[in-house]
């Protein structure tokens, strides 16, 4: 007779957890923000396109880099290119797309320190109690 443990499935590290929801809400914060810029005709339709369209791509592929070696180096580059881009949005937005950036930037940041402390954690945690782990 064999007794049936649950099986305990492995967690996901928090940090590249984190950073790759931040990554994809920005991609769809640039993307809805170059739906207003094409929308406000203040700038070439080509250009806008290029620029949002560029960002949302690089956003999307940069969440799936998160975790691999350069990863959070791509993220922390995209925000300034954000950063960058916010600044060149129409007069009347600008203030509140820098602002946005500024969040998001904030919660980049955010996600690395609490992710990492989190995994750090847990990693502790499984060396105290090894009976707990996952097999």
């Amino acid at each position: 007779m064999s007794s049936t443990v649950p099986a305990v499935r492995r967690k996901r590290p928090a940090k590249p957890q984190f950073t790759q929801t931040i990554l994809v809400l920005e991609a769809f914060v640039v993307l809805f923000a170059t739906l207003v810029v094409h929308g406000l005709r203040t700038y070439p339709t080509g250009p806008v396109w290029a620029v949002g369209g560029g960002l949302v791509v690089l956003l999307l592929v940069a969440s799936g880099w998160v975790g691999r070696p350069g990863g959070y180096v791509v993220g922390w580059v995209l925000q300034g290119w954000l950063l960058a881009a916010s600044l060149l949005a129409p007069a009347g937005a600008r203030d509140l797309t820098v602002i946005t950036v500024v969040v998001f930037v904030a919660l980049w940041a955010v996600a690395l320190r609490l992710g990492g402390r989190i995994d750090r954690e847990r990693a502790e945690y499984d060396a105290a109690h090894p009976a707990d782990a996952a097999p």
